[in-house]
């Protein structure tokens, strides 16, 4: 018997997974984290000595495993949309679970970060890196947050009534999430390795 549920047989370039208004979202995001991103390498070369020294005040192990965290959430994130295209309700909830703990996780690791630069006295307008720090890494934390309500929402409605929920739905879930991931691995190296 051939089990073609779970294969991919995306044609049409109009109606994307998740819809085009979600990818047009997407790509505005992206662009937006890409200008920041490209505003802190340029101030970055202007200030080299004042980047390098800055950046050696974050905690790179603790972004590190942040990092960790995301892609383990990323793959548990495209386990759910796998089984459940397998009708595999539960084990769609459960990846779906693991994916929310993923964000809870970075999120109270994120935490932890703030209040230690906070109490150091390192605040948004210090000098033009941790600027773009806070920028950066609060605009990205709101992301995960919204990622985490959504993730919620679906993951609730699969396990009380996994027939209401469509396929494209949870998709679009999973693109915002992996929209997440990609972001947080374009901040990574810039912010915490390079300078």
């Amino acid at each position: 018997m051939e089990n073609r549920s779970a294969e991919i047989e995306y044609k049409n370039l109009i109606d994307p997974p998740g819809g085009l208004l979600l990818w047009m979202i997407i790509l505005l995001e992206l662009t937006t984290f890409g200008l920041g991103i490209g505003g802190l390498v340029y101030y970055g070369a202007l200030e080299p000595e004042l980047f390098s020294e800055s950046r050696k005040l974050l905690n790179t192990p603790l972004a590190t495993a942040n990092t960790i965290v995301l892609l383990v959430s990323g793959y548990f994130m495209a386990q759910a949309v796998y089984h459940f295209k397998n009708q595999a309700f539960l084990p769609a909830g459960r990846s779906l679970n693991w994916t929310v703990l993923g964000g809870l996780v970075f999120t109270m690791l994120k935490n932890y970060e703030y209040v230690v630069k906070l109490k150091s006295g390192f605040e948004i307008g210090d000098n033009m890196f941790f600027t773009f720090y806070w920028l950066l890494t609060g605009f990205h934390l709101v992301h995960i947050l919204v990622g985490v309500v959504i993730l919620l929402v679906l993951g609730r409605v699969i396990r009380v009534n996994p027939s209401g929920v469509n396929v494209s739905d949870l998709e679009a879930g999973a693109a915002f999430w992996h929209m997440c991931d990609l972001i947080w691995l374009l901040i990574f190296p810039v912010l915490y390795l390079i300078f």
